[in-house]
């Protein structure tokens, strides 16, 4: 077993790199700022505590989603066991600078994949957004892991808990909705031409 030293250096050169990425994911997952890094916050404690079953040279990325994930729905479960007790709270716009950013070795802010989701919202109509907010939460999920994060089928089967078919099948879907929802989108800006 290593000394809580080499532990934490470990962890922290490992698991560390991937704040962003798990933040977004939250935060895709909760609509919600402080409920998001919450979320976060829980996953490291419990990677972290958990960090002598990780297997070297697996995915570290993917365990922590896995983690993630399965304390996101633990979270739901328990909330939704409570009778009578409702929590309403206003969904935040997000901004970029979220306390999870960290500095990298030059000085210099690292990119997050929330400042790229924001820049990208100055590019795109909320039209786009709307779409992908709108997506049942397991296909939204889905493209969220493959085409952000360009995790690997593999990978994503393992964090989602479904067969790899299942993971093609709800990108497929998932993809077949936004281009269903998005299609005036695309005919009004003149990405596709209009039948005559």
């Amino acid at each position: 077993m290593r000394d809580d030293n080499t532990r934490r250096r470990e962890f922290e050169e490992n698991a560390m790199a991937h704040v962003d990425s798990l933040y977004n994911m939250a935060l895709r997952l909760v609509f919600n700022k402080e409920e998001a890094e919450d979320l976060v916050q829980e996953t490291y404690l419990k990677a972290y505590r958990f960090f002598d079953t990780f297997q070297k040279g697996t995915n570290i990325k993917a365990w922590l989603f896995k983690i993630l994930r399965n304390t996101f729905i633990n979270n739901y479960r328990k909330t939704a066991s409570m009778p009578g007790e409702v929590i309403f709270e206003d969904i935040e716009s997000v901004g970029a600078d979220t306390p999870y950013e960290q500095e990298t070795k030059g000085g210099d802010s690292a990119d997050t994949l929330e400042k790229k989701y924001n820049d990208l919202g100055s590019l795109v109509d909320d039209e786009v957004k709307k779409a992908l907010e709108s997506l049942p939460v397991e296909y939204r999920e889905a493209i969220f892991l493959s085409d952000v994060e360009e995790l690997s089928y593999k990978d994503i089967s393992e964090i989602t808990n479904v067969p790899i078919g299942t993971v093609k099948s709800r990108l497929n879907r998932g993809r077949g909705l936004l281009q269903k929802s998005l299609l005036e989108y695309a005919k009004d800006r003149g990405f596709i031409k209009r039948e005559k």
